[in-house]
């Protein structure tokens, strides 16, 4: 048996707040997050919201 919310589907990125300062403290891969999006997924307002002030995490993970 398995717990009905146990596991993620899929796992888009991360956010830390409590990150020190030379560590990442969000991180979200545009191209499955984009995907997700057309596919109808509704994102949360926190993570439109972490999207919106992190332009430069989410290009790092295109580039990554």
């Amino acid at each position: 048996r398995m717990k009905r919310d146990g596991r993620h589907i899929e796992r888009l990125g991360f956010y830390n707040p409590s990150a020190a300062a030379n560590e990442t403290a969000f991180k979200l891969d545009r191209t499955r997050y984009q995907y997700w999006l057309s596919v109808g997924a509704k994102p949360s307002e926190r993570v439109i919201k972490l999207e919106r002030a992190n332009p430069q995490a989410t290009a790092e993970a295109d580039a990554a």
